[in-house]
């Protein structure tokens, strides 16, 4: 049964310059993004009412534009004000002050709406898109039982720097964890970690953080230079370099990061326990990090 639009919550959005909800909002059949997933989005956490990692989030939305061809609406003032007017928005919904609430921002830019052809079409208008809802925070009780992940190849295209709307294969990927009842899917190219379905992957080995290269096998996350900058501070060896299979299976503690995870260890791959199982000493210390980096933003 197709859902009633009464079931869509009344959440603040942003479409093209209005503020409306995302039960009311409405974009062209013909818009490039809903014919062939041709944009980009960026996803924007807020702690307390204020924007974390703005910046960076900018300037990765300003790549995969660039990558897509897809000319920047606005400056960055605009889009602060934008990010500002929906958590202004979505604490009004919920009756509170922005600064007591914990958000996500979403940011969408596709090339706009144009008669269906393959070809990018010229001087057409991008078709802007925001909305917001509430952040999930992790419990300690989840943070202490921690992710159960499962491996597959990594299927997707060449471009995965790209932080592009076409998810069908993180769709995919995402869905090989879920029907086992996992959380993440942790992903290899080639016999070498590239990423999860949606999260980076950490890996933990004799006191040294592993990750995989920042190159366009991998969305680079914002929180690379958040761990980077972490572990600098911790006095945690960082090393970014190809990570094999092998490497991953054998870790001391694999992490998962993104901005809904913020750093949540991996427990579980395969069926088989990560380290001891539980979460290890340099999750520990790089989620401490992460908490002060938040209260300092």
């Amino acid at each position: 049964m197709t859902p009633m639009n009464n079931d869509i919550p009344a959440l603040p959005c942003w479409l093209n310059g209005e503020i409306s909800t995302i039960r009311d909002a409405k974009v062209s059949v013909l818009d490039r993004g809903f014919i062939f997933g041709d944009g980009i989005y960026e996803v924007v956490p807020a702690y307390n009412g204020r924007p974390f990692r703005f910046e960076e989030h900018m300037a990765r939305m300003d790549r995969s534009l660039r990558e897509m061809r897809i000319p920047n609406p606005m400056d960055r003032a605009g889009w602060r004000k934008v990010v500002d007017q929906l958590i202004d928005a979505y604490a009004k919904h919920v009756g509170r002050k922005a600064e007591d609430t914990h958000q996500l921002v979403y940011l969408q830019i596709t090339r706009g709406v144009a008669m269906r052809d393959h070809a990018m079409p010229a001087d057409i208008t991008p078709t802007v898109f925001g909305m917001v809802n509430r952040l999930y925070i992790y419990t300690a009780e989840e943070r202490a039982k921690g992710a159960m992940c499962v491996t597959a190849d990594d299927f997707r295209w060449e471009k995965a720097h790209i932080k592009s709307t076409s998810l069908a294969g993180a769709v995919l990927s995402r869905q090989m964890s879920a029907d086992v009842g996992g959380n993440e899917t942790i992903m290899f190219r080639d016999g070498s970690l590239s990423e999860a379905a949606a999260s980076n992957v950490w890996v933990v080995k004799n006191g040294v953080v592993l990750g995989a290269p920042r190159d366009n096998l991998v969305l680079e996350g914002i929180r690379y230079g958040l761990l980077e900058e972490l572990c600098a501070r911790a006095k945690i060896p960082f090393e970014l370099r190809r990570v094999s299979r092998e490497e991953v299976l054998a870790a001391d503690e694999i992490l998962l990061s993104s901005a809904t995870k913020e750093i949540l260890p991996c427990t579980v791959l395969d069926g088989r326990p990560v380290g001891n199982g539980k979460p290890g000493p340099i999750y520990e210390k790089l989620f401490a990090g992460y908490q002060q980096a938040k209260q300092a933003s």
